[in-house]
């Protein structure tokens, strides 16, 4: 701009233009260099924020919540038919669960995926195949059963994150339990099995969960794999008498 300036107007002419040059490039620098920096400075803040503080890759039991606390964990749904059923015990009681979902079942029921989010739920990875066995398989199988997971959950979730893992019939390994953390999962254990998948009466189940609640705070139940009408009745018994017994409900540390 200057040079040419000068061309036409002589050197007082460019002289003048240099100035005017000068200042109208410094003045575009300015706001150049002022618009790139923030949108930098936003886009740093933004990865920072989207990034996940380090997972703990060891097994975790323990409540979030101080005090007497459960975690209440429900998993290999979602389910068209009971997936709805335990949502609505929860929401009854007040209690806030985390979900491990089986990859495909989430692919096929979004809408049960995003109904759980919905509610205040958390989110867990329960793999691909469900294959207890997992932990004598080789390691480009346990990624490909993890990562997968996730990626379908998180798909239908919408974008909302997974935020646990938890290996099948707790077949974690500790490759297993890095590549999850290394995701932004922690892995997650249980202290109290309910045996709501043996097909006993819901007495029985009341009675085993009231009998291990001494072993830890995170409780197992079923929403998938079957006929879950006695979680569903256990549930809505369980809850109610947990609350009388003094426990709060939290989630797992993350």
């Amino acid at each position: 701009m200057a040079r040419r300036f000068g061309r036409e107007s002589g050197i007082i002419g460019a002289a003048a233009a240099a100035v005017v040059s000068l200042a109208v490039a410094g003045t575009l620098a300015f706001g150049d260099f002022g618009t790139t920096s923030q949108a930098e400075a936003e886009s740093v803040d933004d990865a920072k924020a989207q990034q996940a503080a380090p997972v703990d890759p060891s097994i975790v039991h323990a409540s979030d919540r101080p005090g007497r606390s459960l975690n209440i964990t429900i998993d290999d749904g979602p389910d068209p038919a009971w997936t709805p059923k335990v949502l609505a015990v929860l929401k009854k009681h007040n209690v806030k669960a985390v979900f491990c979902m089986i990859g495909p079942q989430a692919k096929a029921h979004p809408d049960l995926v995003k109904q759980v989010v919905a509610a205040g739920h958390r989110l867990c990875d329960h793999t691909v195949s469900h294959n207890t066995g997992m932990d004598h398989q080789p390691e480009s199988y346990q990624s490909r059963q993890i990562l997968d997971a996730q990626k379908m959950i998180e798909d239908a979730a919408g974008g909302a994150r997974v935020e646990y893992y938890r290996a099948p019939g707790g077949a974690f390994t500790p490759y297993s339990r890095k590549l999850a953390a290394q995701h932004g999962m922690r892995p997650l254990g249980w202290n109290v099995d309910s045996k709501d998948f043996e097909g006993g009466t819901v007495d029985g189940i009341e009675a085993t969960v009231r009998g291990e609640l001494s072993n830890g705070p995170t409780v197992l139940f079923h929403d998938g794999g079957g006929d879950r009408a006695r979680t569903v009745e256990s549930l809505d018994r369980l809850l109610p008498w947990m609350q009388q017994q003094g426990y709060g409900f939290g989630f797992p540390k993350r």
